[in-house]
């Protein structure tokens, strides 16, 4: 069974949440970071590179040196302010119609390294090392991961009585998503929600987040081996997390789109493609995916529906199944040449959250070639995988909305 914690959180008064709330450090760049931040931003923190003229590379040291020195100064000025003891927390999101409501709480990171906190992608070292850099000069965790659990009877109806009352934040952001916030400070309450994680829930998947929570794993086993006192229960060996009951979230489309076609003119393009595909012309309008192993293709200002021939793939295979696998093999692999999505710069992703018209406007006016459009993996094949041990391809999961970082903050001491 998982082992999770409260803490006490360092975050910002009721009255500057929208000043100080940001977007997570990598869905915007240097450049986009610098024209969102007003004076109180987290971005100052998490990206303060942007406190530059011209902006710096963010690994230069100044940049680190700069962060810490951010951090300080917002607590001192008052933006950001520890609560007076350990709590729970939860946070809601709401997009359109649909709410999500989590936990956030500090996981263990022996739970990381035991597979109890389960992976579906692979992580990157440099981009860890990034992590643990931020990690390790803050000695905090400044933005969270994102987990999910699976149903939990208990911890759902804890989640329904809380959001019941007024929250304590309660804002919409400039994509139109609502964030809504409560503290949990009752003691009793506490304990039973500690007692059920402990008792009843056996492992988190990590939704968003790899490569932070691989960072902590790892911040976390470097303190401890330079504790010659370590007992495994010192806050170090904790970092912060929301968790969302698996049925409530939403996995978006993640699509690709291609530089070139591999020196195959459009209409031998699109004859290879008839032999794995059911292929379908469906005019000049958008084509979206109807169902799995049916994708859309974005060609010379035309849509396709393509529709894997049976036998092409194999239903058994957890890995072999997924759409991604079934267009990278039979399309970017065997017709386009392209070996490794992660480092092939002909190939490039966009997640479904800028629709498919995005698509078509990438292949139109950027010099994209053609798009394909990819049926959003379910919550199922995600937790199916982890629990198998498997690793999906690169890109293959979009969730959305994105957590937003300065609602809490986790420090190691």
């Amino acid at each position: 069974m998982v082992r999770v914690k409260p803490f006490a959180a360092i975050r910002p008064p009721k009255n500057l949440v929208t000043e100080v709330a940001a977007p997570p450090y990598d869905v915007l760049d240097s450049k986009e970071a610098k024209n969102m931040a007003g004076e109180k931003s987290l971005l100052h923190i998490t990206k303060p590179e942007i406190d530059f003229d011209p902006i710096l590379p963010d690994s230069d040291q100044r940049v680190y040196d700069r962060a810490v020195v951010n951090f300080k100064q917002w607590q001192e000025k008052g933006w950001l302010v520890r609560d007076p003891k350990p709590c729970y927390y939860v946070y809601a999101q709401t997009m359109g119609e649909r709410t999500q409501y989590g936990f956030v709480l500090c996981a263990h990171s022996d739970d990381y390294a035991k597979g109890l906190i389960k992976k579906h992608e692979l992580t990157r070292k440099d981009k860890e090392d990034d992590r643990m850099v931020h990690i390790r000069i803050q000695n905090a965790n400044i933005e969270p991961v994102f987990f999910a659990f699976k149903h939990n009877e208990g911890l759902e109806r804890i989640l329904e009585d809380t959001v019941s009352a007024p929250s304590e934040y309660r804002f919409t952001d400039e994509n139109g998503f609502g964030h809504e916030f409560w503290t949990i400070e009752d003691d009793n309450l506490i304990s039973r929600i500690t007692s059920l994680f402990t008792d009843t829930v056996e492992s988190f998947y990590i939704a968003d987040g790899h490569h932070r929570s691989a960072a902590a794993a790892r911040v976390g086993a470097e303190k401890a081996a330079l504790n010659p006192s370590h007992t495994g229960e010192e806050e170090y060996n904790y970092f912060m997390a929301v968790c969302f009951p698996e049925s409530q979230l939403k996995i978006l489309d993640y699509n690709r789109v291609v530089k070139d076609l591999n020196g195959l003119s459009a209409e031998e393009f699109v004859d290879r493609l008839s032999e794995d595909f059911d292929l379908r012309e469906t005019g000049t309008g958008i084509y979206r995916p109807e169902a799995l192993h049916n994708f859309s293709m974005y060609l010379e200002g035309k849509w396709y529906s393509l529709t894997a021939k049976a036998g092409r793939y194999d239903d058994n295979d957890p890995i072999g199944v997924l759409d991604v696998t079934i267009l990278s093999d039979l399309v970017l692999d065997k017709l386009l040449g392209i070996k490794d999505l992660r480092t092939d710069k002909r190939i490039d992703f966009v997640g479904g959250i800028r629709g498919l018209e995005e698509l078509k406007r990438r292949v139109d006016d950027t010099g994209m070639k053609v798009a394909f459009a990819l049926y959003p993996v379910s919550m199922k094949q995600l937790t199916d995988i982890a629990d198998s041990g498997n690793i999906m391809p690169p890109k293959t999961t979009w969730f959305e909305p994105k957590l937003r970082s300065g609602l809490a903050i986790h420090t190691l001491d």
